[in-house]
């Protein structure tokens, strides 16, 4: 049965009113058993990432002014969350969720975690919620122990992930595929290899016609050996920060083309989170626990 990273240091505390759904992080695991999606036997405690792990994709002087909390004031508000050792400790707690899930999707097929997906950091700063990068960062430590040779970051988070971009720039084994709202943030959107853009108001019938066309064709010419999916809930209609228009019934059918495609292509896949912003918790909750319903119906050994 795949595994699931989750620890409870992934709700961390936020000011009251912020518009961050911490609580979403506490709640989904408790849906995910209640309703007989997965038993609690499947979930893990990650470790935390190591520095030299963190090194691989970060810069020395980014993460001492992170690990020492001297990061500027200025730095401090483009990520949008109160600086605190507590806060750095979760960052790291994410980004070691991520390397422990990819392991296990080596062996097992598919493996998730309950939060991560933090495609908005960059090497050497942070942005929009996003401290570490995570995915960029468990990729590199595939590819420097030799687990994996082509990595595919499949990104469906309605926010192009401006950070998975620009760190992947000039590695040929990455692929970053973005699929995201054209006029939503981040305002500048470095290139990806691949950035399918949105209008504002796209409905299931297009965003399901664009990605049955394009995550095939992707496979197929890259030819990927690892895949870490970041499974955004911000494209839901009702979402305050997405501006795009899909269903919940779209949301299932995307779950289940994207795994059901990696599936019969039998690529390890890491599945992380990422967005989701609905005034109603319930529905982050509920859209956030698809994902898990699907892969349940997929899991393969290798």
């Amino acid at each position: 049965m795949f595994k699931i990273a989750h620890s409870p240091i992934f709700c961390h505390a936020v000011p009251e009113g912020h518009r961050f759904p911490m609580a979403k992080y506490e709640q989904l695991p408790i849906k995910l058993i209640a309703d007989g999606i997965t038993t609690p036997s499947q979930f893990f405690e990650p470790p935390m990432a190591t520095i030299d792990e963190i090194l691989t994709t970060h810069t020395p002087d980014y993460w001492y002014a992170l690990d020492t909390l001297t990061l500027p004031a200025k730095e401090c508000r483009k990520i949008g969350l109160p600086m605190s050792q507590a806060l750095i400790d979760r960052e790291r707690y994410v980004v070691g969720a991520t390397i422990a899930c990819a392991k296990y999707a080596l062996t097992d097929g598919f493996a998730l975690s309950t939060s991560g997906g933090t495609h908005h950091a960059f090497a050497d700063s942070g942005e929009g919620f996003c401290i570490l990068n995570d995915v960029c960062v468990a990729s590199n430590v595939l590819l420097r122990d030799g687990l994996a040779k082509r990595i595919l970051i499949l990104d469906l988070d309605v926010h192009q992930g401006n950070g998975n971009a620009a760190i992947m720039a000039d590695n040929p084994s990455v692929f970053v595929f973005s699929m995201h709202g054209e006029k939503n943030y981040p305002y500048h959107k470095p290139k990806s290899d691949l950035d399918i853009a949105l209008a504002d108001g796209t409905d299931d019938e297009e965003y399901l016609a664009l990605l049955n066309y394009h995550l095939p064709k992707v496979l197929d010419e890259f030819c990927p050996d690892f895949v870490f999916y970041q499974a955004g809930v911000d494209v839901l209609a009702d979402d305050r920060l997405g501006r795009i228009n899909l269903s919940m019934d779209g949301l299932i059918q995307r779950e289940q083309f994207v795994i059901e495609t990696l599936h019969n292509h039998k690529l390890p896949t890491v599945v992380t989170m990422g967005g989701g912003y609905a005034p109603d918790i319930d529905v982050i909750v509920q859209g956030h626990s698809v994902v898990f319903g699907v892969v349940r119906r997929f899991v393969v050994h290798f």
